[in-house]
């Protein structure tokens, strides 16, 4: 048994007919919590009671997991200020330096496509976890022999370890933080977690700037420092793999997300379509691909932006203060996080979306038009409409990855490595971006990033038109808020209590060829 390209191979989602065999006899969501303690992998297409999990029974293992994004976080904020860094101490190009986002986000399309995302769902989560750490502690350890090289190659394919490690992960952690717990509180969850990622990304620069690059040699060109700060990531992460095998972690199947779709109101009759008829996954796919690479695009060139924005002084000097105020947009980035998941506790999310994806839009036009300083003075004005962006980017991953996980039931875990696969989008918005600069400057190359934000900002506008009945059904489920609760007009609620005739349990009992 193998696997195929595009998750097509392996062990495919259960049929509507398996689930309905198992709802009769389904576990309670306490004895889904205790199967964890056996540490052993689960078929996907069984049934544990996890499709009931409340608030109160998921906060250790989302908490657990949340440490998870702190940590790509951080490998995330070090990789942005590398790129600046690798262009002074191995004397290339912002187009060359490019590389690294190359590796590290082409390995979200292939991982999730191939061996991570037919590994959850053959194994489960909590191996997916401990596959994932220690690929990245292999990918860290290989940074030491190529700072001794001093190879820009052997980092590129260092960092291509690293993301193959990151990807594994994320192909795991995102959609669990998404389904374990309430459905109502799915956005929320996950915008929350991924606060701390932000967080982890906003200590990296200031260590990057304070301590990891602080002896750097006169010439700016010594890389002693990132051959020890690997070599710390790899020990934690080994230390990590160690940590999840015992970890409190109930799995959840894809057989648990069709049961919990059934206990839904509306949702039945969206996760019921094959995978190739679920237009909105893929629209999601399509606007995650755009919004992730000119996200990255940018905050790779934050650095080069602030230095072209202060011809006032040395390129070295730039740097150094652009690693500062680099730091202080991730602030911002992980206070919009915050901000947006307070809002989603009050609102719906698909309107926290659109909102933040329009001012998106806003501030990089002004990123792009405004020049302060000339030719000799800062460019306060541009900088500060910059950080801006970064604050109102904060909210769109998350949202964009649970707005298009809804309903799929059955899918979801095949789904969710669709979503992480379009991560990859940050293997290519750089690179265009990095060569269009060489030619014309940052400052005016932004216009790269800003074509693929009108990409992606075509995505909530759909949601909002087409599919804001489905979206505020989930919303409005009780399914979670306490052991047992199904909605009152779900599927399952209406075969309880005895509202289907026998041809309609038996029409949808009919398994859905194609997928």
């Amino acid at each position: 048994m193998g696997f195929k390209l595009f998750g097509l191979g392996g062990q495919q989602e259960p049929t509507l007919d398996e689930v309905h065999d198992q709802q009769g006899r389904r576990p309670s969501a306490t004895e889904a919590i205790a199967v964890d303690v056996r540490r052993k992998s689960v078929d996907n297409r069984q049934i544990t009671g996890a499709s009931q999990i409340t608030t109160r029974q998921s906060i250790v293992p989302v908490a657990l997991v949340t440490t998870l994004f702190f940590l790509w976080g951080f490998a995330y904020g070090l990789l942005d200020v590398l790129n600046s860094r690798f262009q002074v101490a191995l004397h290339i190009t912002q187009g060359e330096s490019s590389g690294l986002q190359g590796a590290y986000f082409g390995a979200y399309f292939i991982g999730p496509l191939t061996y991570s995302g037919w590994f959850v769902r053959k194994f489960g989560y909590r191996y997916t976890f401990i596959l994932g750490l220690c690929i990245y502690c292999v990918g860290a350890l290989m940074f030491w022999p190529s700072a001794v090289k001093r190879s820009f190659g052997g980092f590129c394919g260092s960092m291509f370890i690293v993301g193959s490690g990151l990807s594994t992960l994320e192909t795991s952690a995102n959609p669990y933080i998404a389904v374990c717990g309430p459905p109502k509180w799915s956005e929320f969850r996950l915008e929350l977690s991924q606060s701390f990622q932000a967080v982890g990304s906003v200590v990296a620069p200031v260590l990057a700037s304070y301590v990891i690059f602080k002896n750097v040699g006169e010439n700016g060109e010594s890389l002693e420092s990132v051959q020890w700060v690997y070599l710390g990531i790899a020990g934690f992460v080994a230390l990590l793999a160690v940590v999840f095998f015992f970890a409190p972690l109930p799995e959840i199947t894809d057989t648990d997300m069709a049961d919990q779709a059934e206990m839904t109101t509306g949702s039945t009759g969206y996760q019921d379509k094959p995978m190739k008829r679920q237009y909105t996954l893929f629209w999601g796919v399509a606007a995650q691909f755009s919004y992730v690479g000119a996200q990255v695009a940018i905050a790779g060139y934050f650095i080069n932006y602030y230095t072209q924005a202060r011809p006032d002084l040395p390129t070295l000097t730039a740097q150094h203060q652009g690693a500062n105020y680099y730091a202080i947009a991730q602030g911002l980035f992980a206070a919009g996080r915050f901000a947006a998941a307070g809002l989603m506790y009050f609102t719906k999310p698909r309107w926290v979306l659109l909102v933040f994806q329009t001012l998106i839009m806003v501030f990089i036009i002004c990123a792009i038009s405004v020049n302060t300083g000339g030719t000799t003075a800062a460019n306060w004005g541009g900088l500060s409409m910059l950080m801006l962006v970064l604050f109102f980017e904060s909210c769109i991953f998350p949202t964009i990855f649970t707005l298009s996980l809804r309903g799929l039931g059955r899918h979801t875990k095949r789904g969710a490595s669709f979503l992480v696969a379009s991560v990859c989008g940050g293997a290519v918005i750089p690179a265009i971006l990095g060569n269009v600069a060489d030619k014309t400057g940052t400052r005016v190359a932004m216009v790269v990033p800003l074509a693929f934000f009108a990409i992606a900002w075509t995505f909530p506008i759909y949601l909002n038109l087409y599919k804001a009945k489905e979206l505020d059904a989930y919303r409005e489920s009780k399914v979670g808020t306490a052991e047992g609760v199904v909605d009152e007009d779900s599927r399952i609620a209406s075969i309880s209590h005895g509202m289907f005739h026998d041809k309609d349990v038996e029409a949808s009992r009919t398994e859905v060829k194609g997928y």
